[in-house]
């Protein structure tokens, strides 16, 4: 089969015949489709027709979270996101807390002549929608309503009571909160001064010193602060005390010239000795001078100098004397007043051991009072700012577009709604094509007779072909028959299996008319051709040819007579015709008898080609003995009718009789929506028979050389095209 030929040559050539299949069951189902299709649009259409028109009215409003709800105590009150918040407000909406005053508002209970306000809220309900305006704070409280100005009306008074309701809440929640704040800001305060009490009954029994008791600085932090700079003084003085010491140890060892010369160096700087001791060494100098000069130790000059150094020496050496007993008083000074310092710094850090001790208790009161102190006032505050703002304007909920009456109906939508009904008809049209189709086992194509039987189809019959005796000379549905008629010349090994019949698996698969033009076919080709009607319980051929079924086939089984005097010749040239006869009651079964032997072996030889007409093979031992019987078999099959297991069965009986089957007939086929044998309706006008002379012959058919050998020849493609399944 094509099929085969191109799946096998490349995978485009695969994907390709699979859209053809697709496209062939649209084809061939098209009016199961255009039918569902026109069932789902006229449906859409008529209940869009039918459907009231109802009118759509929206509200948009502006939805704020409850962010300035009080924290008692001076808590976190930043605003904070809710992701819930919204789809909560559209619940809060569509409540009877909401519905109930409107209902009350809008007295749609006798609007709409209802007795329980329970169903007049389900009907508001369900014409109510609550949506959200996309990244935004906004709102849209749609009503669907029959009434255009009632829609109006409902979808306003919902959002004017959802708004009441949201600012009663909100006033409602800040008066109840402001009453629980004052309550806890008096049991605060209550207990901040008591903290304070015990705070100061504390501190006098202990005796501590706070001179801030209103602020967290702890109280020994003064005495500690007092404590350290004791201490630094002390360490000073245990300094100077050990200068002292090491000045005096040092003096003690020197002269007092040197300790004249090495004041500066002690840090000892004497105002007397400074004075004398340059008027010192001034005559010293002079006298020195004066004695090198060459005068004499007598000279009075050099006594006079003399005298002024003795007594301003005599001064230094008393201030020398002066100064040591002075630095020796300043060292026991310092030695006595770093004693006392010491006394008096042990002495701090003893009574500070002690306090710290005693104010343990102090400073976690006071830690108490404190805090408590600091809550008091973060609630005062709060307070009195809550206070404040319940004076302001709330506006939790804004109505930002009212709803208007609106002009056209949003419902039904009936340009979106015969779209749908568009799509969905041609998709379930479709879609039951192809179910039918999968479910649908029939033959569909030669590959399913070729896979089912093993048998090549010889050729393919359209639908609904003319009587070929009775159609004009140029019909182009003979050329199906010609093919067949080639194919079977080339199909059979030898030439002289000239006896044949056709089966059909059940009734009503065109046998006979098949077999009737064929045997037209083969007589206008030159065949000196006979058509028994073998089909005793139905027969049919006689009708073809307008004769009366007196006598025939069952007259010859049934009685000793010759075959010759049943015979009629018909209109048609070379074309003779034996009817079955009437059959008789007690003659069931007369064909499997040697009588019918001998018939076919008489008729074989008088006759080119003989033609056995047989009732169903399935059902009926009629068409077996005829297969048994006769060289050759073809098996009709029609197009799309029975299930293709009735072939398994068709094969098998024609096996079990042993007969010699040389191929199919696929009859029937819908040539015009089925592009699998499209191409054979367009081909026969090219292959129209041109003028021939056909020359009759007693054995063997006189083929024309112009016109048959040619037809001939188309003939071989075309079989090794059956062959191939390329039809």
């Amino acid at each position: 089969m094509q099929s085969n030929i191109q799946t096998t040559e490349s995978g485009t050539g695969e994907i390709k015949l699979h859209l053809l299949d697709y496209w062939r069951v649209v084809r061939v189902r098209l009016p199961l489709i255009i039918l569902v299709f026109l069932l789902v649009v006229i449906t859409a259409g008529i209940g869009t027709y039918l459907t009231p028109r109802q009118f759509l009215s929206s509200v948009t409003m502006q939805v704020k979270e409850d962010n300035n709800k009080m924290q008692i105590f001076g808590m976190d009150s930043g605003q904070h996101y809710d992701p819930r918040f919204s789809t909560t407000q559209f619940q809060i909406i569509q409540r009877k807390e909401i519905l109930y005053p409107v209902i009350d508002a809008l007295k749609l209970m006798q609007k709409w002549d209802l007795n329980s306000k329970d169903i007049a809220y389900l009907k508001l309900r369900s014409m109510l929608t609550v949506s959200e305006v996309r990244n935004t704070d906004l709102i849209q409280i749609s009503v669907l309503d029959q009434d255009r100005q009632e829609a109006a009306d409902l979808a306003n008074t919902i959002a004017v009571e959802y708004q009441k309701k949201r600012i009663d809440e909100q006033q409602g929640w800040v008066a109840r909160s402001l009453v629980q704040l004052e309550d806890e800001v008096n049991k605060q305060r209550k207990k901040t001064e008591d903290l304070r009490d015990e705070m100061t009954r504390i501190r006098l029994e202990a005796k501590i010193n706070d001179l801030n008791p209103e602020s967290m600085e702890d109280p020994r932090m003064a005495e500690e602060n007092i404590l350290v700079a004791d201490e630094a003084t002390v360490n000073d003085m245990r300094l100077k005390v050990a200068s002292l010491q090491s000045k005096a140890q040092q003096i003690g060892l020197m002269t007092d010239d040197q300790i004249m010369r090495s004041l500066k160096t002690f840090e000892m700087d004497d105002a007397t000795i400074s004075q004398i001791l340059p008027q010192y060494e001034a005559c010293v100098s002079e006298e020195a001078r004066m004695l090198n000069s060459g005068l004499g130790p007598n000279h009075p000059s050099i006594k006079s100098l003399d005298a002024k150094k003795r007594v301003y020496a005599q001064q230094l050496k008393n201030q020398i004397a002066v100064l040591r007993q002075s630095l020796t008083a300043n060292l026991e000074i310092a030695q006595k007043s770093l004693q006392a310092m010491e006394q008096k710094l042990s002495e701090a850090k003893t009574g500070q051991q002690d306090a710290k001790t005693n104010s343990l208790h102090y400073q976690q009161a006071k830690n108490s009072y404190l805090k408590a102190k600091r809550i008091l006032e973060s609630a005062e505050t709060r307070y009195s700012t809550e206070a404040m703002q319940r004076t302001m304007p709330q506006s939790p909920a804004t109505i930002w577009e009212k709803a208007e009456v609106s002009d056209f109906p949003a419902k039904p939508k009936v340009a979106q709604n015969m779209i749908v009904a568009v799509a969905v008809g041609l998709a379930l049209g479709v879609g039951m094509a192809f179910l039918i189709e999968y479910l649908d086992t029939s033959v569909k194509t030669m590959h399913d007779i070729e896979t089912a039987l093993g048998y090549q189809v010889l050729a393919i019959i359209p639908k609904d072909v003319a009587v070929l005796k009775d159609a004009p000379s140029d019909c182009p549905d003979a050329e199906g028959y010609r093919i067949l008629r080639t194919n079977i010349e080339f199909n059979r090994k030898n030439p002289n299996n000239n006896t044949l019949t056709l089966v059909s698996g059940g009734p009503g698969e065109g046998k006979s008319t098949t077999m009737n033009n064929l045997a037209f076919t083969f007589a206008r080709g030159g065949y000196r051709t006979l058509i028994v009607d073998a089909d005793l319980r139905r027969p049919s051929q006689h009708r073809f040819f307008g004769i009366e079924n007196e006598k025939g086939l069952t007259d010859f089984l049934t009685q000793n007579i010759p075959f010759e005097p049943l015979v009629h010749s018909t209109e048609v040239e070379n074309l003779f015709f034996m009817p079955s006869g009437r059959l008789p009651i007690d003659a069931v079964g007369i064909l499997n008898s040697q009588r019918m032997v001998d018939l076919v072996a008489s008729t074989k030889a008088a006759y080119d080609i003989v033609f056995f007409d047989s009732p169903p093979i399935l059902g009926v031992s009629d068409a077996s003995v005829i297969a048994s019987s006769v060289d050759l078999t073809l098996v009709v099959v029609q197009h799309r009718r029975f299930p293709r297991a009735m072939l398994i069965r068709v094969k098998q009986a024609l096996a079990n009789v042993g007969a010699n089957v040389i191929g199919c007939i696929l009859n029937n086929t819908d040539t015009r929506s089925d592009e699998y044998y499209e191409y054979y309706t367009s081909y026969y006008s090219y292959y129209q028979p041109k003028q021939f002379s056909e020359k009759p012959s007693s054995k063997q058919p006189q083929i024309d050389l112009v016109g048959e050998k040619k037809e001939k020849k188309v003939a071989v493609v075309d079989a090794e095209a059956g062959s191939t399944g390329d039809y």
